[in-house]
C-alpha cells in the first residue's frame, strides 16, 4: 500500500549538491581525546546502501581506511530501504561483499558481539548489517530465518511511506499514519523469534507506539531501539525552527519508551535533519548538544552515536527527485541543502573534537564507553545471543580493564 500524493515540482529545483561525508570537515582535537577514540570500541552507523549513497568499491575503502586509521570500529550498515525487495537486498549485499572481498583481511562481518571486540582487537572494521525496511521479506515471514542466517541484525517496519507493516515517518507528517498492522505485528513476531532488533527510526509515531505497545504486551524485557533519530525537543524553540520541525525527528516520550524497553537512541549528526539551525559544517558543540540532551532525557545508559553518514548529497538529492512521493515533506529536505545543510559529521573527522567538548561538560571516560558502545553491546547481546542486560553489566567493567591489559601488552594491536 503506498501513498497517493501529488508529484513534486523536485526536477525544477536548481540544487548544487556538495560531497557530504568524503568532503565534511576536520574538526580540531587533543591529543588525549583522539587516543581515547583509537582505545575505545566505537560503533557509528553508515546508512548508505549500494547505488543512492556509493557506487565504486574505492569510496568504501577510502572511507574505511580513514575510519580505522581514527579508531572507528566499525558501522551499522544499510542494505536496504524503502521498498526494496529481497532480490535487491541480495544485490545490495553483493557489492558490499565484493567490495569487502578485496581487502578481506581489513573487514569481519559481526555474527556476535565478541566480533566486534574482536575487529577492535585486529584493528578491522566492525561489520552490522541492518535492513530499514520490512519489505525484503517480500511478503514472506519465512525469509525472517534466512535474514537472520544473512547477518541482518536490525530491521525498521516502515520508512518514510505507508507498507503493509504500518506508515512511515513522513506518511505520518502528512497525516497518513494507519498505525501498527495485523502483518506488521506477525513481522514483529518473527524478529523477536529470531533475536532481529527492532529498529524505529523512520516510523511514524503512531506505527511506533503500537509497535512499542505491542513489544511491551507480548515481549516484556525485549528492548526496541531508535538507531538514527533527531530530537525533536532540541531544536523546537530555535529562533529559525520551521513551523512543524523536520518529520525525521522523533517526540520525547518515544525516546523515554525506547529507554525505559531496556534500549538505545542515537542522533544521527545530518545536518538536515536539524531544525532551524543549519551550518556550514555541523559542530562538535552541536553534535555534542544532541547528545547531552538525550543523556538528560533517557539516561547514560541509553545513549549511542550513529552520523548516518552519506558519501555525497548528490545522490541523495537524484534519489529524492526520482523518488519525490517518498520525500513529500513540503520542501523542507530541499530547503535545507539550499541552506547549506549538506554535510554530516563523519565520526573519523569529528568523533574526538565531540570528545573533549564533553570532556568539558563533566563526561566521564566510563560515560563515553557507554555512548560509544556499551550501551549498543548490551542490547546486542541481549536481543541477539538471549543474554540478560544485567549479566552483561556486571561482566563489562571486567572486559574494559581486559582490553585495556591487552592494549598495553600489545600497542601496536
Amino acid at each position: 500500500m503506498k501513498i497517493a500524493i501529488v508529484l513534486l515540482s523536485l526536477l525544477t529545483i536548481a540544487i548544487t549538491p556538495v560531497s557530504a561525508s568524503e568532503e565534511s570537515k576536520v574538526w580540531e582535537a587533543s591529543d588525549a581525546a583522539n587516543q581515547f577514540v583509537k582505545d575505545t570500541i566505537v560503533l557509528g552507523m553508515l546508512a548508505s546502501p549500494y547505488g543512492t549513497g556509493w557506487t565504486e568499491y574505492e569510496q568504501l575503502h577510502t572511507y574505511f581506511e580513514r575510519a580505522r586509521e581514527n579508531g572507528i570500529t566499525g558501522r551499522e550498515m544499510t542494505l536496504a530501504a524503502a521498498d526494496m525487495s529481497f532480490e535487491t537486498l541480495l544485490e545490495q549485499h553483493y557489492h558490499f561483499r565484493a567490495a569487502m572481498a578485496e581487502q578481506p583481511e581489513n573487514y569481519l562481518v559481526v555474527n556476535e558481539t565478541r566480533d566486534i571486540k574482536a575487529a577492535h582487537a585486529q584493528g578491522k572494521t566492525a561489520v552490522i548489517w541492518n535492513s530499514q525496511t520490512a519489505t525484503i521479506l517480500n511478503g514472506d515471514l519465512r525469509k525472517m530465518a534466512m535474514l537472520k542466517d544473512l547477518g541482518i541484525k536490525s530491521m525498521i517496519l516502515a520508512y518514510n511511506d505507508i507498507f503493509r507493516t504500518g506508515s512511515g515517518q513522513l506518511a505520518a507528517y502528512n497525516g497518513n499514519d494507519i498505525g501498527l498492522t495485523p502483518w506488521g505485528k506477525s513481522v514483529i513476531d518473527e524478529m523477536v523469534r529470531f533475536g532481529i532488533l527492532l529498529d524505529l527510526s523512520h516510523t511514524g509515531s503512531r506505527t511506533a507506539n503500537d509497535a512499542m505497545a505491542y513489544m511491551e504486551s507480548n515481549y516484556p524485557g525485549v528492548p526496541f531501539v531508535y538507531t538514527h533519530s533527531v530530537t525533536s525537543g532540541l531544536y523546537q524553540s530555535e529562533p529559525n525552527a520551521t513551523p512543524r520541525g523536520c518529520y525525521r525527528a522523533i517526540p520525547d516520550d518515544e525516546a523515554l519508551r525506547a529507554a525505559e524497553s531496556g534500549g538505545y537512541v542515537s542522533p544521527t549528526f545530518t545536518e538536515w535533519m536539524m531544525d532551524g539551525v543549519w551550518p556550514e559544517d555541523i559542530s562538535p558543540k552541536q553534535a555534542a548538544d544532541m547528545i547531552d540532551y538525550y543523556v538528560q532525557l533517557v539516561g547514560i545508559d541509553h545513549v549511542g552515536i550513529a552520523t548516518d553518514d552519506m558519501f555525497s548529497t548528490e545522490l541523495v538529492v537524484e534519489f529524492a527527485t526520482a523518488n519525490a512521493s517518498m520525500y513529500d515533506d513540503g520542501g523542507y529536505m530541499i530547503d535545507a541543502f539550499n541552506n547549506g545543510a549538506t554535510g554530516n559529521g563523519e565520526l573519523a573527522k569529528i568523533l574526538a573534537a565531540i570528545t573533549d567538548d564533553l570532556w568539558a561538560r563533566g563526561y566521564s571516560n566510563e560515560d563515553l564507553a557507554k555512548i560509544y558502545v556499551g550501551n549498543k553491546m548490551r542490547v546486542y547481546a541481549q536481543v541477539w545471543e538471549g543474554k540478560p542486560p544485567q549479566q552483561f553489566l556486571l561482566e563489562y567493567p571486567e572486559r574494559l580493564r581486559m582490553r585495556e591489559e591487552f592494549r598495553e601488552l600489545f600497542p601496536t594491536r
